[in-house]
């Protein structure tokens, strides 16, 4: 996943919403969001090549969603893949902040990553290029691939827009965060962050919704976790080229 905005404790109706796009290679082997075979308890998209996933929930109230640190210099091999963190944690029973201390003692067996998993109790963000366990207080977010809230021109676009979402309706307007995470405009050259891609790749990076010859947006998913346990998740997703939409509701058991 490349980019994630959420408001964390700030809707009186849902204390966590998410808006979400995941970036990836168009060849790379994908599942829409669904309820695992092997693991019904789990509902999130499956990355086919790794069986790991970006985001998901589990009926047991748990959350985890993943953006990988952008390093083009970082040693790539004998690395487990980082989509095994979210599913991990989805299936693990451990509080939460012990799952993320045993993360920390082993984060250098994964590529850069973030990460944030959390219940209905408390939210949590780690990153195991930074190594710092936080949790976090209510307020409205984003991540790209650099550190939470880096101010990247992504980032910042997509608080602003997602702060505006929160204010016009009540019931929280679904289309309103579809349309955050298909903006497609890219930054101004002189905002572009430098992680060492070359310019060209910046610029086709730092749109929130991304689109390339080879890799681009392949979902844009929105999460809403409302009282009561309630979940309402929607995916859109590109399979084969056309356009395919999930949608879930439910309670937490």
């Amino acid at each position: 996943m490349c980019v994630l905005f959420f408001a964390y404790k700030i809707h009186n109706q849902y204390p966590l919403i998410v808006a979400a796009n995941r970036d990836e290679f168009y060849e790379r082997p994908t599942a829409p969001v669904h309820f695992w075979e092997d693991d019904p308890s789990i509902l999130a998209g499956r990355d086919l090549k790794e069986k790991g996933t970006w985001m998901g929930v589990s009926t047991k109230g748990r959350f985890a969603a993943l953006t990988n640190f952008r390093d083009p210099n970082e040693p790539t091999e004998n690395k487990i893949s980082r989509g095994q963190l979210v599913s991990d944690y989805l299936k693990s029973k451990k509080d939460t902040f012990e799952f993320l201390k045993e993360k920390q003692e082993d984060r250098n067996h994964y590529r850069g990553y973030n990460l944030i998993v959390g219940n209905e109790e408390a939210l949590f963000y780690y990153s195991n290029v930074q190594n710092e366990i936080r949790e976090l207080p209510p307020g409205i977010y984003g991540l790209s691939n650099h550190f939470l809230d880096t101010p990247w021109p992504k980032v910042e676009r997509g608080k602003e827009d997602l702060e505006q979402c929160l204010s016009k309706s009540e019931e929280m307007d679904e289309e309103c965060l579809f349309e955050i995470l298909n903006n497609r405009d890219p930054a101004d050259r002189h905002l572009l962050p430098d992680t060492g891609i070359g310019l060209e790749w910046e610029e086709k990076l730092s749109s929130i919704f991304i689109e390339s010859e080879r890799y681009g947006t392949r979902s844009s998913t929105v999460l809403k976790l409302g009282l009561n346990r309630y979940v309402d998740l929607t995916e859109r997703s590109l399979i084969d080229g056309e356009l395919n939409t999930e949608h879930f509701s439910f309670h937490f058991e």
